[in-house]
């Protein structure tokens, strides 16, 4: 699976078509290759000046020396075999060297916070652009290939290892800074930062030992619609020796709070990904998996006994959910938002996750869940408090950023050994605490008409 999978799926990434910033010897790069949205943003700095954010945070984590490497490494190729052997390491080492730096056993590599995920992401990039815009010597037949080759791994997707036996599994997923424009180049998404320190942990549970695998998945719509989150979580779930007992998509959501989402909805509401694409219409079905025609998928994750999970953010069970008022004419018209239950043949146009690429992370691994018969193994979505950005807007990173970081991604790891350890969900779940539409609309990424 690793290069078939997903092997259309950085082809298919709009690339922008002038010329990038080279970050390796002429001769080996050629810098006007076109690169994509999110590649074009390396060199960007803050507005206040400095250097360019994305190198200097890879900096900072001590992976330069890391991604130079890899660009040596991939100079000195002198076969499509050795190529393709260069990118799968180069993305299997860079997501295991993060997640090692994330949990402490890394401490030589630099001085940046070790929880701070956006070195990953940073690193990433330098390394697609530099296989982007890799000029060898002789014919390569597939540069897609190596693409998807090298993200796979770097994502985690290649190393979801489960044991054998009677140990409880968990597979968690997390997600990529977003909304990286302007000022936005410095952040941080506390639910990447928690899949890395979450990734290989043993969890001591009220009903034993509970072992997680993690990946992060990228904002952006293409990816989605060529499957990888069926990819990443349906090889796990085909696996009856080793399936994992609980599944939970994670992405940032709310201010100040932590939100179990109790309702999954099939729309897309348009907001720009991060190579500044929009999309709006339902959730595509991705080929190969088998996924029921639904328009909401509620929530089988035990959140009474993840409400009761204490720490610096209060939980929330987020009953939340929109439907468009002509079920016959879905996207037009003012939403109707509500927190009782969808009736048949309501068409959605929210999940309680909103509209965006947090609710389709849950629709689309649950919709597979279904699919495969699952119907009781518990799965469903976590948003996690929104970090927000260093204070002072020269700073890319403070004490308090960090703070927060740490006390989000801590909270993340009691609410997974909650939700690892299970129990009877009650059968009336607890009120919601929001307006419904006020709770959609306090989502990143969610667009409500009207």
């Amino acid at each position: 699976m690793r290069l078939s999978a997903l092997l259309p799926l950085l082809a298919a990434v709009p690339l922008v078509a002038f010329p990038g910033v080279a970050t390796a010897a002429p001769g080996c790069f050629d810098p006007a290759a076109a690169l994509t949205v999110e590649e074009q943003r390396l060199p960007a700095s803050l507005p206040a000046g400095g250097p360019a954010v994305g190198p200097e945070l890879v900096r900072l984590a001590g992976l330069d020396p890391f991604v130079a490497e890899v660009k040596r490494d991939l100079c000195a190729a002198r076969s499509p075999r050795r190529a393709e052997r260069v990118v799968t390491q180069a993305g299997d080492r860079l997501w295991r060297t993060t997640v090692d730096r994330a949990q402490g056993r890394r401490p030589d590599l630099g001085t940046l916070d070790r929880f701070d995920d956006r070195p990953l992401y940073w690193a990433r990039l330098q390394l697609s652009s530099a296989i982007r815009q890799w000029r060898p010597a002789f014919a390569l037949p597939d540069r897609g290939a190596l693409l998807t080759a090298f993200d796979r791994g770097s994502r985690g997707l290649d190393d979801v290892r489960f044991p054998l036996g009677k140990t409880r599994r968990v597979m968690v997923s997390g997600f990529d800074p977003f909304q990286l424009d302007g000022a936005g180049i410095r952040i941080s998404n506390p639910a990447g930062a928690s899949a890395l320190q979450l990734d290989g942990r043993v969890l001591d549970t009220p009903s034993g030992p509970a072992v997680v695998q993690a990946v992060n998945f990228p904002v952006v719509w293409g990816y989605f619609d060529e499957g990888i989150v069926e990819a990443a979580y349906g090889e796990a779930l085909r696996d009856r020796a080793r399936r994992p007992d609980v599944i939970m998509t994670i992405s940032q959501g709310r201010p100040g709070r932590f939100d179990i989402e109790r309702w999954a909805g099939a729309w897309r509401g348009g907001f720009p990904d991060n190579n500044n694409v929009s999309v709006t219409g339902g959730v595509p079905p991705a080929a190969g998996w088998p996924q029921p025609d639904v328009q909401f998928i509620e929530t089988t994750l035990p959140y009474s006994r993840m409400l009761g999970v204490t720490g610096a953010y209060p939980v929330d069970f987020n009953q939340a959910f929109c439907v468009w008022p002509d079920a016959s004419q879905p996207g037009t018209g003012t939403p109707v938002c509500r927190s009782d239950a969808p009736a048949p043949g309501e068409i959605a146009a929210s999940g309680g996750g909103g509209n965006y690429l947090s609710n389709e992370s849950m629709f689309r691994s649950n919709r597979l869940r279904l699919g495969l018969g699952l119907t009781s193994l518990p799965g469903g979505h976590l948003h996690t408090p929104v970090l927000g950005q260093p204070t002072a807007p020269d700073a890319l990173t403070d004490t308090d950023f960090e703070a927060r970081r740490q006390a989000i991604a801590a909270e993340v790891v009691s609410l997974a050994t909650a939700a690892a350890a299970g129990d009877r969900t009650p059968a009336t779940p607890p009120r919601a605490t929001d307006t419904p539409r006020a709770a959609m609309e306090s989502l990143p990424g969610t667009v409500l008409p009207g």
